[in-house]
């Protein structure tokens, strides 16, 4: 058995970092250059067009899985695309979400999972989170979704980690209503919430239709909407 050398750590550590700063050069001699005047006018001013929640996962990239600019999307990730009822953890989720609907005035809310996500894979192996208690606890804002599945799917196969994915962001759409900011605009019809699941390999997403309570894809048909029915007309 080979075991890689402090040096060879050293040297990938090295090289690492050194791929950021090289593309942070090419940043600052190609792109700005050519983007100048966006910067200028962001330099003072933010009016993004939505609040994007999605995985900390490297792989997922929502200014180019929307192909957005800088300044269209307000967003937040972290590990599993958690939204914490309201609450329970008043941390950055929460303080995030507060200030882009009051502070911004977002009028939507993407939560986005996707495929391959570690951790969905942690929720149902949870063994493998002993060494990990601050995610391990992290993740207990996904048992309501984990509680579904293990009611409804009967056995783990290689479909249970797709579902799962799909519920926790099901789940995460309920946790979000009951934060004050988003339940209050939503009743007055002043905020749309949505719920994706994006796939890394087919670069498909399915979006949440609350009428159904089924996941359908972006394209085929009307746009699936996971915002509930306003109770009260918006003020004027």
């Amino acid at each position: 058995m080979t075991t890689e050398s402090d040096a060879d750590i050293n040297e990938s550590a090295e090289e690492a970092l050194q791929a950021i700063v090289n593309g942070l050069h090419r940043f600052r001699t190609e792109v700005y250059p050519a983007q100048q005047g966006l910067f200028k006018k962001l330099a003072h001013e933010q009016k993004p067009r939505a609040m994007f929640i999605t995985c900390a996962d490297s792989r997922v990239v929502p200014e180019l899985i929307t192909q957005s600019a800088p300044g269209d999307l307000f967003v937040t990730r972290n590990v599993g695309n958690i939204v914490p009822s309201y609450g329970q953890m008043l941390g950055g989720v929460s303080t995030a979400i507060e200030y882009a609907v009051m502070a911004l005035g977002v009028h939507h809310i993407i939560i986005c999972g996707h495929s391959d996500c570690g951790a969905m894979k942690a929720v149902l192996n949870p063994a493998g989170l002993e060494r990990m208690p601050t995610v391990k606890a992290w993740l207990r804002h996904a048992d309501a979704a984990k509680s579904v599945v293990e009611e409804n799917c009967g056995c783990a196969d290689h479909t249970t980690l797709g579902v799962l994915t799909e519920e926790n962001v099901v789940a995460q759409l309920d946790h979000l209503r009951t934060h004050p900011s988003v339940a209050a605009r939503l009743a007055k019809g002043e905020l749309y919430i949505h719920g994706w699941v994006y796939d890394i390999e087919t670069c498909q997403i399915k979006a949440y239709d609350a009428e159904t309570g089924e996941f359908r894809l972006i394209g085929d048909g009307p746009l699936p909407m996971a915002t509930p029915r306003a109770r009260y007309r918006p003020a004027d």
